[in-house]
């Protein structure tokens, strides 16, 4: 019986070495992590370590309208609303190559959740661009006193 489980042991370590080793050299993994480093930035109000995961010529698109704005107009218009950020929830992220999709859930400091997708790109491991689309539907995790509905539309002024 000890022989069976010195080889179970012995293929434990083997599968999980060989594991390790695939993912040490998986990008999208590296992706996922910038992603989430960029928005913890946000949430720990810190514009440094946000702006430490954005590549040299970063640009930022939304339906604000922004085109391909360069970051110093990034943050100027929308470092702002980081003050109302509670936390970020990942939905989803999906990786291919040099590129990512995310479908972020906003808590805000009132607890209303906004749904956010973004599109990214990477450079040298970094954001080199971010293509945001504000969903525009908040839900309420408690609704408002009066307020009869949990869905309603807001307005990112409004947070």
């Amino acid at each position: 019986m000890k022989p069976y489980i010195f080889i179970t042991l012995f293929l434990v370590v083997i599968f999980s070495c060989h594991g390790q080793e695939r993912d040490a050299n998986n990008p999208s993994q590296t992706h996922e992590r910038v992603i989430k480093n960029y928005f913890d930035g946000w949430v720990k109000k810190d514009w440094n370590l946000a702006e430490r995961q954005l590549a040299d010529g970063f640009t930022f698109t939304s339906p604000a309208p922004d085109d391909h704005i360069p970051i110093e107009k990034f943050k100027e218009k929308c470092w702002p609303q980081a003050m109302f950020i509670q936390r970020f929830e990942f939905v989803k992220i999906l990786e291919h190559n040099n590129e990512a999709f995310a479908i972020i859930h906003v808590v805000t400091i009132d607890n209303r959740i906004i749904r956010n997708t973004e599109y990214f790109t990477f450079s040298d491991g970094k954001i080199k661009q971010s293509r945001f689309s504000l969903a525009g539907v908040v839900r309420v995790s408690r609704p408002p006193p009066g307020h009869r509905n949990f869905w309603y539309n807001a307005k990112l002024s409004q947070l």
